[in-house]
């Protein structure tokens, strides 16, 4: 048949049931586990099958089921409870009435909208590939959580991400699915005239058109960008097909849809957003776009760019290079080359803003960078945890030649998870009986997490065995199902219903499979693991999960080498690999186990976000002293591998990495795990689940991340372009001007510098450093010279005052003996400039 389209019919509901269906479109039910079991009493199977999908599963519900749940009084009281919930969450203040944290500590929030190429809400929606698209979905959760006036942007890709399957041998393979969108909890966005929203980009000659998709999440909206329309071309209805698949040509054509396509979702919408905030680099061309309008209402292009960038944040999610996308500016041509002309500016100028020297086949060529298009579109950025901070400002520090990486205006805000999406009902259950009712509406409060130890030791070491059971029967399924598919024997299959043990000590891994998370670190010496694992008395078993790349031999091949390790008799039943790893996957895992384990190869973990849902669960984290686990431990909480240090023989760092993680478990997690008293207790062990749960609960809740965010970013942001945007753009022309102007001069700057530095002085005595500046027509107000003072590892910065003529001078304090270095430079300085070296132009004497 030719399909020429599709309609969703959902089951008249009985009036009793019937806002199950407005509940089933809104991913509230994600994060709330009683929700989700209205909808698994309807079809157990269905429920199953369809991934947990609450549309799909309403749909497939016979009549006469609904009738019957209808009139049963323990349903309708389950159903009433959840509404009653869901009503109190939606209607306890949404933006502007009062009652939740942004209406009291944010009142003056402009509205914020949230770019990212991925989104990771529930299994059932798999357009997300890992940590990036479950951090953005957080990052919505908690926006709705707090009451911001907020808006995310993405794209509905129609086959996802890539169902991993493994083959006999343990090699991954791919899986694509179409996915049917009218059994997905989204619906068309819709015009104020009732008209399905569509936009169109104009890429390589050729328009392109979207179709506009909402996706609900609690209080606030997502709009999903769809290009697999019929009055599109074949190949350009697959620009939206897969997330991260084909080849750059098919990257930067997915960049322009989302930046320059979501921009005008917003507008064909009327959505409002003051603010801009671009997850990761894919978003950066949303700032042609907006130079583009503002260029339509008459500015020119270097006041329409601080008008764009004045309200722009940039959040840099990896130090890794396949991470910070470049591409050659041929390619470039092809698919931005009618922009220039459109924001009134010529193709260098444009492309400056993007420019990175890369060595390819053994030459420097320029590149268009997306990361260092999003730092140059943006005026303030940031890293995700506080060591990525201190990463990033060094690996992007050629941006500011001349100063010093702390200088580099890359702040950070650690990441955080969303501690209802992941927590088991179990635990909620638990902590509600010692914590305040509206716990959960206070996430971030440490001081309230302390009561955490009224929780009896039995009571938390049951919760804790009922979850890993679950947990177990979990994984025992799953490795069945892949044994069946891949032709195994009777016997392997009902042998892998006995895979692992309740009693003994579990620890998981699962993250994405890139080669830097180092997943084989565990196997360097087998013959010591093949012991630790065997004990007969204190026996420790391995689950394992992850998905490498499509295009990630090397990754593919770790997963082998542990699926071949699974199947060693030595290793068989302790440790296990999944396939597919998905969110469901996770959550069973962080739930589940007893200790999770993360040892990436340090310092390339930006952050890092699985630990922290596991911790929520009362696991501790037994991790490489990276991301934010650097910030978490405190060495009551979990354990560190291998030193807070950086190696340059890779292989070294590896061998010293694995011998403490070996050590570790022998000498101290082990014992600990199995020291039980008389009555069968751990009190030590469960000191430290509690400890987990007291510190990792608070400090890496996803509302404490929202929160930084506003208070940090999102309100400073606001402020700035207020005063950048005022008096039809006043502050904006006069700073575009002035940066071209200053740029034009700065070449022509001189500055040389003299200082009295006897031999050797006392502490306490002070160095008379002088300046004398050539300022290239720059007036004395457009300058700061400063001296600058090292020692040891401070830096000091001392303005030097003007007596005219271009002469400056400054009186140094040495407050401590050691060795001083000190120097003079001079940067452009203007009070509206976000940060003292925003144009990157430093002049030393």
């Amino acid at each position: 048949m030719n399909v020429i389209g599709k309609v969703t019919v959902l089951p008249r509901l009985p009036a009793p049931l019937r806002r199950l269906e407005e509940l089933a479109y809104n991913l509230y039910w994600s994060w709330t586990p009683k929700a989700q079991a209205l909808y698994q009493e309807l079809d157990p199977v269905n429920w199953e099958r369809f991934q947990h999908n609450p549309v799909q599963t309403l749909l497939e519900t016979p009549a006469a089921r609904l009738e019957a749940l209808s009139s049963d009084p323990d349903y309708l009281g389950r159903y009433s409870e959840v509404m009653e919930h869901f009503d109190a969450y939606m209607n306890k203040g949404s933006w502007g009435k009062g009652g939740v944290w942004a209406a009291k500590n944010a009142p003056t929030l402009p509205p914020v909208a949230y770019f990212s190429m991925e989104y990771g809400f529930h299994e059932s929606l798999p357009i997300y590939s890992g940590g990036l698209g479950v951090l953005a979905g957080d990052h919505c959760k908690s926006a709705s959580d707090l009451g911001l006036p907020f808006t995310a942007v993405g794209m509905l890709f129609h086959q996802g991400y890539f169902r991993q399957l493994f083959n006999k041998d343990g090699w991954q393979e791919e899986a694509y699915d179409e996915l049917n969108l009218t059994t997905l909890p989204v619906r068309p966005a819709l015009t104020k005239s009732g008209e399905k929203a569509r936009v169109s980009v104009r890429i390589a000659g050729r328009d392109v058109a979207l179709q506009i998709w909402t996706l609900q999440i609690g209080r606030i909206q997502v709009l999903l960008l769809d290009a697999n329309v019929p009055e599109n071309s074949e190949d350009d209805r697959k620009l939206t097909a897969r997330l991260y698949g084909g080849n750059q040509d098919l990257r930067i054509q997915q960049y322009v849809l989302l930046g320059v396509g979501g921009i005008r979702a917003l507008r064909a919408l009327d959505i409002p957003a003051s603010i801009y905030h671009m997850n990761e680099g894919h978003a950066a061309l949303m700032g042609l776009e907006r130079v583009r309008e503002y260029v339509a209402q008459g500015l020119d292009f270097r006041t329409a760019l601080e008008a764009t960038a004045g309200s722009t944040l940039f959040t840099t999610h990896t130090p890794v290079a396949a991470g910070n996308d470049a591409f050659a500016y041929e390619m470039m041509d092809r698919y931005i080359g009618e922009w220039p002309a459109q924001l009134a500016t010529s193709r260098d100028e444009l492309y400056a803003l993007a420019e990175h020297f890369q060595n390819w086949d053994n030459h420097l060529v320029p590149t268009f960078s997306m990361t260092v298009f999003a730092l140059r579109m943006s005026r303030m950025a940031n890293g995700v945890s506080e060591l990525h901070g201190e990463v990033s400002r060094g690996m992007w520090n050629f941006l500011y030649e001349g100063a010093d990486p702390e200088e580099v205006p890359i702040g950070h805000v650690t990441n955080g998870a969303h501690n209802l999406t992941f927590l088991a009902q179990q635990f909620r259950d638990l902590y509600s009986t010692v914590l305040p009712a509206d716990w959960t509406g206070r996430l971030e409060d440490k001081q309230m997490w302390e009561d955490i130890h009224k929780i009896p030791d039995a009571q938390l070491s049951a919760t804790q065995h009922e979850l890993k059971e679950e947990m177990i029967a979990f994984v025992r399924a799953r490795l069945q199902e892949q044994l069946r598919r891949t032709g195994a024997s009777a016997a392997e299959v009902a042998a892998a219903g006995e895979v692992l043990s309740a009693d003994a000590l579990t620890i998981g891994f699962a993250r994405r499979f890139a080669t830097y998370k180092r997943a084989t670190l565990l196997f360097r010496d087998r013959e010591r693991l093949r012991k630790i694992v065997n004990d007969p008395a204190r026996p420790v078993q391995f689950v394992f999960a992850g998905k490498a790349h499509p295009a990630d031999n090397p990754g593919k091949a770790f997963i082998q080498e542990i699926y071949k390790v699974s199947r060693d008799p030595e290793f068989a039943d302790k440790i296990v690999i999944l396939e597919n790893y998905d969110m469901n996957v996770a959550r069973h895992l962080v739930q589940g186990v007893d200790i999770w384990l993360n040892n990436p190869r340090r310092p390339l973990e930006a952050s890092g976000t699985s630990g922290m849902k596991a911790s929520f669960n009362g696991a501790p984290n037994f991790s490489i002293l990276d991301g934010w686990w650097r910030e978490g431990y405190d060495g009551t909480n979990g354990w560190p591998i291998g030193e807070e240090r950086e190696y340059t023989d890779l292989n070294l760092q590896d061998d010293a990495d694995s011998f403490s993680m070996y050590t570790t478990l022998e000498d101290t997690i082990v014992p600990l795990y199995y020291g039980k008293d008389a009555q069968g207790q751990n009190h030590g062990w469960l000191q430290t689940v509690r400890r987990a749960i007291i510190t990792v609960n608070p400090e890496f809740a996803m509302q404490r991340q929202v929160i930084d965010y506003v208070q940090k970013f999102y309100l400073p942001l606001g402020e700035r372009a207020e005063k950048i945007d005022a008096n039809h753009f006043e502050k904006a022309r006069a700073l575009g001007g002035w940066k071209g102007w200053v740029r034009q001069q700065w070449q022509h700057v001189q500055i040389h510098a003299t200082a009295e530095l006897p031999a050797t002085v006392q502490p306490g005595e002070q160095v008379k450093v002088s300046a004398q500046v050539i300022p290239a027509g720059i007036q004395e107000n457009e300058l700061r010279v400063e001296a600058v003072l090292k020692h040891g590892e401070q830096t000091l910065h001392v303005p030097m005052t003007s007596s005219g003529g271009g002469h400056y001078e400054a009186s140094i304090p040495l407050t401590d003996s050691g060795l001083y270095s000190v120097g003079v430079r001079a940067t452009p300085y203007s009070p509206d400039l976000s940060n003292p070296i925003e144009l990157g132009l430093i002049k030393w004497a």
